[in-house]
């Protein structure tokens, strides 16, 4: 009853733990690339990026600060200074990536965990610190374990997300008030433009206090509305929401291991009993799901997630595993327990309706299309989610624009592709030139059929035609008809031609003669099967 008091208490008030990874980009290269960090020999390590065409330091490590280095210095003082520095290029795709699992990884802790530029987590804790202990005991642990994985992190608690992200960078010394904390912070703690933070400093307005003290219409009009803005965020008067990372799935299961598994082989054994759970509660809700989600935890505090897509909804525990097996197979790296596994979560976080099917007696329909799902879902885990596409047919009259290439495991509205008669030829080729190209035609002015054309330096006799088929622009978006660039489209005559050899094309006109242009284009489109 107790817990349940306490929980209840934290739930009235926000709470949030800020982690900030100070040394990020070195602590990255140290424990992911050791081979790299050890070759550069023992001085002190620093990150550069190029600006302005200089090589300037980004990141720094405890020894290069203490030295005296500061960001944004050149490399060739810093090399004056300290011939001995460690010098890597700057990663932000690598050190983004190595962000994004950190934020994984501490969803042991709480569901809505964000990030927070540069460097650094936002985790909302509340309703969550009493089954750690407490706030002091959930953020002790957490830094531990990051700590013990070889990350350097700071952390900070408040009432705010901006308060919490202050503090963190900004320590201020013990109080027991966090109000008073908060007004003995900088002015730079408020993230305003380098200019306002100057502003204020020569206004005489040097911390938060200085600012809370005056009255809020006299600063919006002399610093703006931002300024009052982030005022009122950071100490709670206003209410900036957090966007996590990942948002509240369908459903949820976790397995928690009192020792840490070292064993693959069998987290996975694992991961299918909870994909059979997961399917046997789809199923008492008529549901399948579309995407399923494995995180995998490591004790060093590291998340290694998994994620399948299906083409249909699917709830079937064996043929979740093999789009998993798949997956694993797929990975440049292995799937590496490290010190062991001590958490395994399986979300759903996409579902939909699966009624019950029934085969046809004839034997087959429904077990074909979902043999053909199956192949599409495993090669698009082995090629990659955009190699394996389908048409979709999109409601344009534009023949380039009448079908969209997308993903083949995204769900879309059945449409019906328009049919023609079944003795008739296709009125549209198989194939399209994307653009189409240009040729040389002979025809009647002004709007006569084609009777040769050269293409690609060969020269096609017409012996069979048909049309023209008349396309106008879309009035209103005028860009849609537009071809090559052009900013206004124009009227489009299409012919279905045969040359003297039997080949099959689609040609038109772009543009009708003296209306729409002087000379008007001839382009080849597509070719008939």
């Amino acid at each position: 009853m107790q817990a349940e008091r306490t929980a209840q208490d934290e739930i009235g008030r926000r709470r949030y733990l800020a982690l900030w990874f100070p040394f990020l980009p070195i602590d990255r290269l140290r424990i992911a690339r050791p081979d790299l960090w050890t070759a550069q020999g023992e001085g002190p390590g620093v990150v550069v990026e190029q600006v302005r065409g200089a090589m300037r330091l980004a990141t720094l490590d405890a020894d290069a600060l203490a030295l005296g280095l500061t960001p944004g210095m050149t490399l060739a003082d810093a090399r004056a200074r300290e011939p001995d520095l460690r010098v890597f290029d700057a990663d932000p795709h690598g050190d983004q990536d190595w962000l994004e699992r950190l934020c994984d990884g501490c969803a042991r802790y709480t569901p809505v965990a964000a990030l927070d530029s540069p460097f650094g987590l936002m985790l909302d804790i509340t309703g969550c610190a009493h089954l750690w202990g407490g706030e002091e005991m959930l953020a002790r642990e957490a830094t531990k374990r990051l700590e013990r994985h070889g990350m350097r992190v700071r952390h900070a608690l408040a009432g705010t997300a901006e308060g919490a992200h202050a503090l963190c960078r900004f320590p201020v010394g013990a109080t027991a008030d966090e109000d008073a904390a908060l007004r003995r912070l900088p002015v730079e703690a408020l993230r305003l433009e380098e200019g306002s933070a100057v502003a204020l400093r020569r206004a005489g307005l040097r911390t938060v206090g200085d600012l809370a003290a005056r009255p809020a219409a006299v600063l919006a009009s002399r610093f703006g509305e931002e300024a009052v803005d982030a005022l009122n965020n950071l100490l709670g008067l206003g209410r900036r929401p957090l966007a996590p990372r990942q948002l509240r799935p369908a459903i949820r299961i976790e397995r928690r291991f009192a020792e840490p598994m070292g064993s693959t082989a069998f987290a996975l054994r694992t991961l299918e009993e909870m994909a059979a759970e997961a399917g046997d509660r789809l199923s008492e809700r008529g549901q399948g799901g579309r995407r399923f989600e494995a995180l995998f935890f490591r004790s060093d505090g590291l998340a290694f997630p998994l994620r399948v897509e299906t083409g249909l909804p699917v709830r079937d525990a064996p043929a979740i595993m093999r789009l998993v097996q798949e997956r694993i197979d797929a990975l440049s790296d292995p799937l590496d327990p490290g010190f062991g596994f001590d958490m395994l979560r399986l979300t759903v976080p996409q579902t939909e309706p699966m009624a019950p099917t029934q085969l046809a007696l004839e034997g087959g329909e429904a077990r074909r299309e979902e043999s053909v799902s199956a192949l599409v879902d495993r090669l698009s885990i082995r090629a990659g989610r955009a190699r394996i596409q389908r048409l979709h047919p999109r409601d344009s009259h534009i023949p380039e624009q009448a079908q969209l290439a997308l993903p083949a495991v995204e769900s879309r509205a059945p449409m019906n592709w328009p049919q023609g008669a079944q003795e008739e030829p296709p009125m549209r080729p198989l194939h399209l030139f994307d653009p189409p190209q240009p040729i040389d035609v002979v025809a009647e002015v002004p709007d006569g059929p084609p009777h040769r054309f050269r293409w690609r330096k060969v020269l096609h006799e017409v012996t069979r035609y048909e049309g023209p088929e008349r396309i106008a622009p879309q009035w209103w978006t005028a860009s849609d008809g537009a071809l090559g660039g052009e900013s206004v489209g124009l009227t489009r005559d299409y012919y279905r031609v045969e040359d003297a050899r039997g080949r099959r094309y689609w040609i038109f006109r772009h543009g009708l003669y003296g209306a729409e242009a002087e000379h008007p284009g001839w382009y080849i489109h597509g070719l008939f099967a």
